[in-house]
């Protein structure tokens, strides 16, 4: 809410597109980021309307700064933040009204949210790239594809039906884990063998 840090944090996004730029770089990921109020309200603070209101000029901000530097920024949704659901972040990118800003697609942010035929169903149009973690149902710290409770057959499926040139990124991984976490993705991308 402090215009300050808002025109603070924009500055810094620019300079990440100039450096970007330099690096032949014109991808940018973001997600929307968390207030927490010093005291709770009725209304949880990234719900109330002012909120939207003025997240939806900040990104519109954002997307004339891409505009700028030839860039696309995606936007990245996680069910405790303000893009808490693929039919916000839907909303959200259509009200923003710009191409240079669309959607990163991580379903194990999403998964206590929706399904993924919603989250596909919802986004489907504005995807321009796909994380592959997993995460267990009521929890909220994800962990390596194929090790929570993400249907990761339906998720290929619905990838490759919806966004087939979006690249997957393996995330939550590490030297002991990476190995795993693409094995269990490159079976399931598979063709089933009869």
């Amino acid at each position: 809410p402090d215009p300050a840090e808002r025109r603070a944090n924009l500055e810094y996004f620019e300079a990440m597109m100039v450096i970007g730029g330099h690096m032949g770089v014109r991808t940018f990921v973001t997600e929307a980021g968390h207030h927490r109020p010093e005291r709770p309200e009725a209304v949880e603070y990234h719900f109330q309307e002012p909120v939207w209101e003025q997240m939806v000029a900040t990104g519109r901000q954002l997307a004339a700064l891409a505009e700028r530097h030839d860039a696309v920024v995606l936007m990245e949704p996680f069910f405790r933040g303000f893009l808490a659901s693929a039919k916000r972040t839907r909303l959200f990118l259509e009200e923003v009204g710009s191409p240079r800003l669309r959607a990163l697609l991580d379903p194990a942010n999403l998964l206590e949210v929706n399904d993924l035929d919603e989250m596909f169903g919802q986004l489907g149009p504005h995807i321009d790239c796909l994380h592959a973690k997993d995460r267990k149902l009521h929890v909220d710290r994800g962990v390596p594809a194929g090790q929570g409770d993400l249907d990761y057959r339906q998720f290929a499926t619905l990838a490759a039906r919806h966004t087939p040139h979006a690249p997957f990124i393996l995330e939550y991984v590490g030297p002991a884990s990476f190995r795993e976490a693409r094995e269990h993705l490159r079976n399931t991308l598979r063709p089933a063998r009869g």
